[in-house]
């Protein structure tokens, strides 16, 4: 990484910028730099395009140039009631005034007659049409075209009510009756049942990707193998409607797991074990698809389609080779025969192991059925919006998705962060993503379907890290986090087709745009109905914290997030406490002098606001801070307030503490007891009825 003020090769700068590179950005100090040539080479590689001599990059520099004339989209991307200039290759070849005929995605014909945009192209006039995927026609040729809506469905639109509030948990913290562990999709339906009748709006959970079935120790639900599909080890027999099957092939219910942290490896195992033995009491009618459960078992498989086969292959392959070998955790160090999804060896292998191919179709299939029924149980205690899914920003380099898909992921790139205050080095995720070229090869098939995975059974969604719409810091592998580029994506068409899916599934959407944001962004990301997060311990004036009133409309008002301290364990300084004990901070550190003026200056607030009155209580006594710190909350201007549960339950541990892995139990820690429990103790229920009596309620 250098200074902007030394010069690049020509060539070299105009090829990256072709295809989505940076050269030049700005640090978190407000300085230019420029990214060393050898790095946007390397770049440039894993994207596709040979850069390793001047020759090289003029040819491929050659290549993108006639192909951004010459090349039709796959998909066409526009707005409702906005003119939409044509691509080139047909704005060119179509003179305004030419008639074309515009198949909407209902069947009817529209004939439809060209303006000229200005700049000596041709462009649709705006259209008074229906949102959708249409098809638009002239001569013989054919060019599909998606007209998405101005924004996102608002929640006073889908709820009816201006303002709310929900609850956002961790799924695997959930308690059940019968939970085995760790929570599951019964527990979820448990308490979206219970915090609907308290006039809760939206239950937020954390994601719920699939993992890794043969690795029983990764557990991340940010660091997914595959975003399509489902982690089941939150499956269950009785969210699926199987707990008569279950009970005929002599699972019984167990008895509610103690502990506070989730043992992943051994819930795993029991896990996949009691399902183990489920596919094999209903194999057999189940693929004889004659009863209602085997022809919805059987609709499933096909709607599924070849993503579903590969991600099952894949489970299939994991499986033998990483349990052979724990050096072959990675598929790219699997024979290269293994490699290919379609390939003669993998179809060789997966009709030898039908058992196990149909055990991991059927696993997805049980999940499927809880996730749905969970969500049918939000709608039937009155919420109006639901569960609130949450995507990942990426998967594991290593996962089902890149193995499917390894043409259309970053290749040899790994998403992270530049370098900042607290980390100078940068930072590598070990994530990857689809790239932007091959989002318009497939005419952005991989985001859609992506979205349309996470709202199949929710009525909304949250996107990890939504600047990733507008660009990704991505770095080399072999290097550092410092030593990357960031990667523009087309930001437009993502929120079009983001507002267009939203709009069909009537969908509330949620962007994590915490950190620094480029300027304009959140104003853009509102003006698109993309709901930002205002959070409490971020909405701070020269040390004061902000009156709820200055907070953003446009954004959900929130005490923390996973990522963030409690508010009991902030007042207590239990996130200093764990930090000093991981070595990220000095015992004379003066962040603990620091955190007894924020104290008092929190407090202040609160007395400012109308939410306490009196003198702040002792450090050791948070309760009170909790009360004040939702009701301080609540009062934003936001549509919607959500408040985690650790919150709403006045519990000190965070689920997360960003910058460990081993050292703080992230991932694990388990709410005290099961909903109807914990929600119905006297502290909770009278934070409840707060939150209904200032924020509203749906009944």
């Amino acid at each position: 990484m250098r200074p902007a003020s030394e010069t690049m090769d020509g060539p070299l700068d105009e090829l990256a910028q072709r295809a989505g590179l940076s050269p030049r950005w700005t640090d978190y100090r407000g300085i230019a730099r420029q990214v060393a040539p050898d790095v946007l080479r390397s770049a440039l590689a894993a994207l596709g395009f040979a850069a390793d001599s001047p020759a090289r990059v003029r040819e491929s520099l050659a290549a993108v140039q006639a192909a951004a004339v010459g090349t039709l989209p796959a998909l066409c991307v526009g707005r409702v009631g906005e003119a939409l200039p044509l691509p080139p290759a047909l704005g060119l070849r179509l003179a305004a005034g030419s008639v074309v005929r515009l198949h909407l995605e209902d069947g009817n014909p529209l004939d439809v007659r060209l303006i000229g945009d200005g700049r000596g192209r041709s462009a649709l006039p705006a259209l008074d049409v229906a949102p959708g995927y249409h098809m638009l026609e002239w001569g013989a040729s054919t060019l599909p075209l998606a007209l998405a809506p101005a924004r996102c469905p608002a929640f006073a639109e889908l709820s009816g009510q201006a303002r709310g509030y929900g609850v956002a948990v961790q799924l695997y913290s959930l308690r059940g009756r019968h939970d085995a562990g760790i929570g599951d999709f019964s527990a979820l339906a448990e308490t979206a049942e219970v915090l609907g009748r308290h006039g809760a709006a939206a239950l937020a959970i954390s994601p719920v990707h699939a993992l890794f079935s043969a690795d029983v120790h990764h557990f991340s639900p940010y660091s997914p193998s595959n975003r399509l599909f489902l982690n089941v080890l939150h499956a269950d027999a009785q969210a699926a409607g199987l707990g008569a099957e279950a009970a005929a092939c002599g699972l019984d219910q167990p008895a509610a797991a103690g502990g506070e942290l989730v043992d992943w490896p051994q819930v795993a195992r029991q896990r996949q074990a009691s399902l183990r033995r489920l596919w094999d009491y209903l194999s057999a009618s189940l693929i004889a698809g004659i009863d209602p459960l085997g022809a919805d078992f059987q609709r499933f498989v096909r709607a599924g389609g070849s993503a579903l086969e590969h991600h099952v292959r894949f489970e299939l392959l994991h499986g033998l080779q990483y349990g052979s070998d724990p050096a072959r955790w990675d598929w790219r160090s699997w024979p290269a025969e293994l490699q290919q999804p379609d390939g003669v060896q993998v179809q060789r292998l997966a009709a030898e192991h039908m058992h196990e191919i149909g055990f991991h179709r059927f696993v997805q299939w049980v999940a499927a059925r809880g996730l749905a029924a969970a969500q049918a149980q939000a709608s039937a205690a009155g919420m109006p919006i639901g569960l609130i899914a949450d995507i990942a920003v990426g998967t594991s380099a290593g996962g089902s998705y890149a193995w499917s898909q390894p043409q259309d992921v970053l290749s040899g790139l790994s998403i992270g962060a530049p370098p900042d205050l607290l980390n100078r080095f940068g930072q590598k995720w070990g994530l990857s993503t689809y790239t932007p070229q091959a989002l318009l090869r497939h005419g952005y098939a991989p985001f859609i379907d992506l979205v349309r995975a996470a709202l199949r059974h929710a009525g909304g969604v949250r996107i990890d890290h939504v600047l990733g719409l507008r660009r990704l810091w991505v770095a080399p592998e072999g290097g550092t986090g410092a030593d990357g580029v960031y990667l523009d994506y087309p930001l437009e068409d993502l929120l079009a087709l983001l507002a267009l899916e939203a709009h069909r599934h009537r969908a509330l959407v949620v962007g994590e745009d915490l950190g620094t944001v480029p300027e304009g962004m959140r104003e853009r990301l509102a003006d698109a109905g993309v709901a930002g997060m205002s959070v409490l311990w971020f909405e701070r004036d020269y040390g004061y914290f902000v009156d709820p009133s200055r907070w953003s409309e446009h954004a959900l008002a929130m005490s923390s997030t996973h990522d963030l301290p409690t508010v009991a364990g902030w007042w207590r300084g239990r996130d200093l406490d764990w930090r000093q004990r991981v070595g990220h901070l000095q015992a004379d550190s003066e962040e603990f002098a620091e955190r007894a003026a924020d104290r008092k200056a929190l407090w202040g607030a609160f007395e400012y606001a109308g939410v306490a009155r009196g003198a702040a209580p002792a450090v050791d006594q948070p309760a009170a801070v909790v009360d004040a710190a939702l009701r301080f909350v609540a009062k934003a201007p936001a549509a919607l307030a959500l408040l985690p549960i650790e919150d709403v339950c006045g519990l000190e541990e965070q689920p997360n503490l960003p910058g460990t892995v081993d050292e703080h139990p992230n991932w694990r820690r388990r709410l005290p007891q099961p909903a109807p429990a914990l929600l119905a103790t006297p502290a909770v229920r009278a934070r409840l009825d707060a939150l209904q009596a200032t924020r509203g309620s749906h009944k």
